[in-house]
């Protein structure tokens, strides 16, 4: 009995202790996973491009955008059509600016499986976001 017992209480305190985001919508968990990545760094004055390398250190954000790392500086994107990125699609980036990754370049989503094309949209600004300095008021 005891061990019956067991197996339908554990599935209720695993239920129990699950995160409140699990009811949230896909751009609310995407902001919460956001706020995990940047947690202790401020933001800085957005630019229009960075070099293409920073790419290297990507991850896509579900229906927020990229954060494209560049040593200790992460850079956001929010595409306006971050509605189309999926963090299960594999972004394919068409950069216009030679070895630089530039606002309004073109970002097409594909399946993974097949790379089959998906909705297409556009970066937006970089918004450099550091560590504070030590002595830094931020």
């Amino acid at each position: 009995m005891r061990i019956r017992r067991a197996f339908f209480v554990l599935p209720l305190v695993a239920l129990a202790s699950a995160p409140a985001l699990a009811g949230a919508s896909r751009a609310e968990r995407g902001e919460a996973e956001l706020a995990k990545v940047l947690e202790g760094r401020v933001a800085g004055q957005p630019v229009d491009c960075i070099d293409d390398f920073a790419q290297r250190d990507m991850m896509t954000i579900d229906g927020v955008g990229f954060v494209f790392g560049h040593g200790d500086t992460l850079y956001l994107n929010r595409p306006p059509a971050a509605n189309l990125v999926h963090d299960a699609d594999l972004p394919v980036f068409e950069l216009r600016g030679g070895s630089h990754m530039c606002r309004l370049d073109r970002v097409e989503m594909r399946d993974r499986m097949s790379l089959i094309g998906g909705p297409v949209t556009f970066l937006g600004e970089f918004v450099p976001y550091h560590r504070p300095q030590r002595g830094d008021p931020r």
